[in-house]
């Protein structure tokens, strides 16, 4: 054979392996599929996805950092303000119901809702922002004026909603691992005076506000636990990183002063860490970051299941 000849045999070769090398990665490649709200699609941190404006999804939330770092095929179809109840109906038009998203062949599904439910988020902030201004900061006026009206709501509408939810994303893809991303804190565990110009709540609203954020992190646990999905708890984690926190530090951004487009919601720094506790969250075969083939994670999951 001319030495010409054998170059090309040899280079057809290296094409040949490269190409299977290729298919074999695809075909390990997991399915991944992105729902929830606006802590979810990263609402507010740039730069922002065109292809649905409306939804305000970030190119740098936690799915895109997840996926990036596993290398899994991301379907994304986060929105801000989302409900539990656009899982199964279109938000906007032109905006599919997320659940359409989801298949039998979905390998990973990770979510972050309810806080729009009985506009609970944007309701708590609201009301105790205003009452916080016009209280100067003193007192609880917001707790006074609420009292448990939201707790009340959390318990009666959004946790059978997230039940229901839960369970139409299990029917959906029955093999598939379901992360529920809780809430990161909003608020210290106290006042800070010097917080009050950036995230004007009262001083004995600051606990009333954390705690309504706290009951409504155990309601969606209980859900995700009583689903077979799995919590991704960031009570600790985000600890000392709330919206009074400094830049750079903080993963949450203030009301007013704040550096993100959408006020109260993740930073690309927040984005990122919800999804670095998402990876490291036993249980959900993705610690260091590294996916298990797709029959091995739902070989997996069927084991969990048969236990």
């Amino acid at each position: 054979m001319s030495a010409s000849a054998a170059a090309g045999v040899l280079a057809l070769g290296l094409v040949g392996t490269t190409a299977a090398q290729a298919d074999t990665t695809s075909a390990q490649a997991l399915n991944y599929v992105a729902l929830g709200d606006s802590y979810s699609a990263g609402s507010g941190a740039l730069p922002v996805d065109p292809t649905n404006l409306l939804c305000l999804r970030s190119t740098v939330n936690y799915p895109h950092v997840i996926a990036s770092r596993t290398g899994a095929h991301l379907k994304d179809v986060t929105c801000g303000g989302a409900q539990t109840k656009d899982f199964s109906q279109s938000q906007y038009p032109g905006t599919a119901p997320q659940l359409d998203a989801v298949t039998a062949d979905t390998d990973l599904v990770t979510l972050t809702i309810g806080g729009n439910d009985n506009n609970t988020f944007i309701g708590a902030i609201l009301a105790c922002g205003t009452a916080g201004v016009f209280s100067g900061g003193q007192g609880s006026p917001c707790k006074d004026q609420n009292g448990t009206a939201f707790d009340d709501q959390i318990d009666a509408n959004t946790y059978p909603a997230l039940k229901t939810a839960l369970r139409a994303v299990r029917a959906k893809a029955p093999h598939a691992r379901v992360a529920v991303l809780g809430y990161p804190w909003i608020t210290p565990a106290t006042a800070d005076p010097s917080c009050f110009l950036k995230l004007p709540i009262a001083s004995g609203d600051v606990p009333y506000l954390r705690g309504i954020q706290a009951h409504l992190n155990a309601v969606v646990q209980r859900a995700a636990d009583e689903t077979g999905a799995t919590y991704v708890d960031f009570s600790r984690a985000s600890e000392g990183h709330d919206a009074c926190a400094p830049a750079g530090t903080r993963w949450i951004e203030p009301l007013l002063f704040g550096q993100n487009i959408v006020p109260v919601h993740p930073n690309a720094l927040g984005e990122q860490r919800m999804a670095e506790q998402t990876l490291s969250t036993p249980g959900l075969g993705l610690s260091g970051g590294n996916f298990s083939s797709q029959v091995g994670l739902r070989e997996l999951q069927l084991s969990h299941d048969d236990a």
